[in-house]
Order: structure tokens, then C-alpha cells, then sequence
């Protein structure tokens, strides 16, 4: 039996683990372990790559969403869409303003967010529109633009699982008015931590979020707003620097390893495997079952080594935290019949051929 985990990074540490290694021992004989020029050095990086004026480090991407919310002045009485199809603090963010997210379902085949139903959902409270670029296939910016544009609303850029990916050639994250990015270890570009950008290429909201993320502090004991403690450590600024110039090539792998997906699956019946976008980065690739049961598939196949994950059984609306927005079954179709069907195959840049045709040969098997 082959073991093949959803994500493993311990390839790409044995591959650069020396620089990573050297980058952290000179952190700490540095003894500066917060803040510091890593951390901004890597901003000026991020900023560059993105093709941004303004990068602000934080601890983590539900942070940077937490962060632009305050900096566009988004809170109590005020509407943010959201898709229900997507990680939790998407909209959890918007609650911890004091906003109301607003849901806008899905496109089943891109996962992102339906923009034909974007204009539905705007009222006199909305303030912003926050795309998803799920699994690392951005959204539809130019639509979702042109809306903003005409309702005067903000646009928030949820990539947290999309650096590296463009819209008609631009680098998601510098279309909106912010772009969000995690650095979790299992995304794209990942610390061995937590961390988080936000990026804008307006110089007031990034000096309203530095001063938010500094317990509100303009200046240090002096506090013009209540803030929170959101600063990148050192070490993890050091090792997102050392990975930052991997990332298209690490990027490249993945399209390959899609490319080999995509044909060794092309033939199952039953399986819908993604749409294709020019400027994706595969954070995932997630296939659904159109008649199969998608749990036993997972099961089956776990026992046979390969792990799967399911993003994300449960769409937004009807989570439990969410029971006072009134929302029920049926109120956004296609997140609920996706969240039943979806199911994330392992990807890794450095996930091998042998690997992919063993999790292909064992999924034929739990189907038949």
C-alpha cells in the first residue's frame, strides 16, 4: 500500500532546507524576533510580486481580512457579500466588524462566487464585495469590478489560497482596493507557521491597518483606535523570504501535476473534475461526484493510504454560528449540493507520477 498525504512539505524543505535553516539561525543570533527588517523586507518583496504600492504583514489571512474591514471603515449596521462556499472566516471577519455578511452563491464549476447574482444582494447597507479565489483559481475580477464600480462598494480580495494567480494577466490581490493572503503551510507560498499580507496600492488603508495591528498605535503607548496584536514574527518572515522566488516554479509543478490529473481522470464515469482557468496556482484540486457517496468514496480510498480532504461540508449559511441570519436549506443550491459532491485530491508541487496514478487507480477502484 502507498501512502500519499494531501499536502507534504517535506520535499520542498529538503530541497531549500539549508537556506531556511540558515535564514532562522540568523534571526535568532540576531535577537530581534518581532518585527524588524525581515519583516520588512518582505512586505517590499510581497508588495513587488503582487504589484502593489503597499504590503502589511500580519499573523494570519483571517487577520489581513480583519484588518482591510477596519482600514475601508466597514462596521456595525454595514453588508458584506460573501460566497457561503468557502473557509469560515470569510464571513467571520464581517460578524467581528460587526457587519452582516451577506451570502451570494456560487458557480458550480469555478467554485467562486456567481456574479450574476452579486446585484441581488446589494442594498443601501453594502459596502463590499469580498471574492473568494477558492482553491487558487481567481474570480471573475472584471465583472465583479464593474459592480463595485457602479454601486460605489469596495472590493476585498480573498486570497488566501490564490498567490500567484492573475485575472487577464494582473496578479490577484492588486485588482480590489486590498488583497488578503494567507501563509499557512499549506498554501502556495507557506511559513512554518501562521502569517499573513494584506496588499493595497493606497497608502492610507495600509497605514490604517499598521496602526490597527499595533493595538491601534500610531506611534508606541499612544492609541488613536482599539486595535489588536497581529505582527509577523521574525523567523517566519525569514523563511517566506527564502520560498518567495520558488514560488512560480513551485506553481509551474502544480499546473503539470494538474495536467496529469486531468488525463489519467478524463475517463471516469461520474466524476467531474475542474474547469480549467489560464491563471490558477492549484492550491487544490477538488473533483466532485455526480451520483456516487462521496463520504464512502473518502473512506474507502483512506484505507487504501490516500488522504483527501472535503472543503467544505458545511456551507456558511448553514453553520450553526450563523442560525440568526434565517437562512434554511435551498436558500443557495449549488454551495449545498457542491459541499455534498466536492472532495480535494492530494496536491504538492513535488507530488510524484507513481503518486497520482496510485490515488487515480484506487479511486477507480472505490467507484467500481
Amino acid at each position: 500500500m502507498v501512502k500519499v498525504p494531501p499536502f507534504d512539505a517535506t520535499e520542498q524543505f529538503r530541497q531549500i532546507g539549508d537556506q531556511i535553516n540558515q535564514a532562522v539561525a540568523a534571526v535568532l543570533a540576531s535577537g530581534q524576533y518581532v518585527g524588524g527588517s525581515n519583516v520588512k523586507e518582505f512586505e517590499q518583496e510581497l508588495a513587488a510580486y503582487v504589484g502593489c504600492t503597499d504590503a502589511v504583514a500580519c499573523n494570519s489571512g483571517t487577520d489581513a481580512l480583519y484588518l482591510a474591514l477596519r482600514a475601508l471603515g466597514i462596521g456595525a449596521g454595514d453588508e458584506v457579500i460573501v460566497p457561503p462556499f468557502t473557509f469560515f472566516a470569510s464571513a467571520e471577519v464581517v460578524s467581528l466588524v460587526g457587519a452582516k455578511p451577506v451570502f451570494v452563491d456560487i458557480e458550480a464549476d469555478s467554485f467562486n462566487i456567481d456574479v450574476t447574482k452579486i446585484e441581488a444582494a446589494i442594498t443601501d447597507r453594502t459596502k463590499a464585495i469580498m471574492p473568494v479565489h477558492l482553491f487558487g483559481r481567481p474570480a471573475n475580477m472584471t465583472a465583479i469590478m464593474a459592480i463595485a464600480k457602479q454601486h460605489n462598494l469596495y472590493v476585498v480580495e480573498d486570497c488566501a489560497q490564490a498567490i500567484g494567480a492573475t485575472w487577464n494577466g494582473q496578479q490577484v490581490g492588486s485588482i480590489g482596493d486590498v488583497g488578503c493572503f494567507s501563509f499557512y503551510p499549506t498554501k502556495n507560498l507557506g511559513c512554518c507557521g501562521d502569517g499573513g499580507m494584506l496588499t493595497t496600492s493606497n497608502p492610507d488603508l495600509a497605514q490604517q491597518s499598521r496602526v490597527v495591528k499595533e493595538h491601534g498605535s500610531p506611534k508606541r503607548y499612544y492609541h488613536s483606535t482599539i486595535g489588536i496584536n497581529s505582527r509577523m514574527d521574525a523567523v517566519q518572515a525569514a523563511i517566506l523570504r527564502v520560498k518567495l522566488p520558488y514560488l512560480d516554479k513551485w506553481n509551474h509543478l502544480r499546473k503539470e501535476a494538474i495536467g496529469r490529473y486531468d488525463q489519467y481522470l478524463k475517463h471516469i464515469d461520474g466524476m467531474i473534475t475542474p474547469k480549467h482557468c489560464p491563471g490558477s496556482v492549484w492550491n487544490q484540486y477538488s473533483i466532485r461526484f455526480a451520483h456516487a457517496d462521496r463520504d464512502a468514496i473518502q473512506a474507502q480510498i483512506r484505507a487504501q493510504g490516500v488522504i483527501t480532504i472535503t472543503y467544505y461540508p458545511v456551507p456558511l449559511h448553514l453553520q450553526d454560528a450563523y442560525a440568526d441570519l434565517g437562512h434554511k436549506s435551498g436558500d443557495f443550491p449549488v454551495s449545498e449540493l457542491v459541499s455534498q459532491q466536492v472532495l480535494s485530491l492530494p496536491m504538492f508541487p513535488e507530488i510524484s507520477d507513481e503518486q497520482q496514478q496510485y490515488v487515480v487507480n484506487t479511486l477507480k477502484d472505490a467507484l467500481a
